[in-house]
């Protein structure tokens, strides 16, 4: 994996602990709000802990979003269990919560499970394809440009040949 991509994780990561962790504080100095009066959510949407909230949980949805794109699921969710660590930290001594023994405990299983993950590959490899097969982009691709030949008035590329006098080989 390249550098980039340990970036990207890293991003998951602390963008998702710092995200919860200012909303959790946002709707706190907020209080109860209930989704049958809208005006209760949008005023705790204006409270500034929760907006940074949803920006960084935005910004952990797309490094999500990214880093699904090149790796597998079971790879990235594992991979990204160092969130819980810090998020139980922040919550300690940031929060002042309670975070008891048992919780301790599951966090430390939980992140200990990441070692049985991280030996196997980022992306699963799968028998049944074939790097001869033309991909779909490929396909697309060769659609577009016979219609771009047809709208110039060039005749599609064919893979027969017409020679003199009509005959095809």
């Amino acid at each position: 994996m390249t550098f980039r991509k340990y970036l990207v994780l890293a991003g998951v990561t602390v963008f998702a602990a710092a995200g919860d962790s200012m909303l959790s504080h946002g709707m706190k100095q907020t209080g109860n709000i209930s989704l049958r009066h809208l005006q209760g959510v949008i005023f705790a949407v204006r409270n500034p802990f929760v907006a940074v909230g949803i920006l960084l949980l935005l910004a952990f949805f797309a490094s999500y979003m990214n880093s699904l794109s090149w790796a597998d699921l079971t790879y990235v969710l594992p991979a990204t269990s160092l969130g819980y660590v810090l998020l139980a930290l922040v919550a300690k001594f940031a929060l002042h919560e309670n975070v008891s023994p048992m919780r301790w405990l599951g966090i430390a299983l939980i992140s200990g499970g990441v070692g049985f993950v991280a030996g196997g590959p980022a992306l699963t490899a799968h028998d049944h394809e074939h790097p001869e097969s033309p991909s779909f982009e490929s396909a697309q691709d060769k659609l577009l440009a016979a219609k771009d030949a047809a709208r110039n008035g060039a005749p599609a590329e064919d893979d027969t040949q017409v020679v003199s006098g009509g005959v095809q080989r």
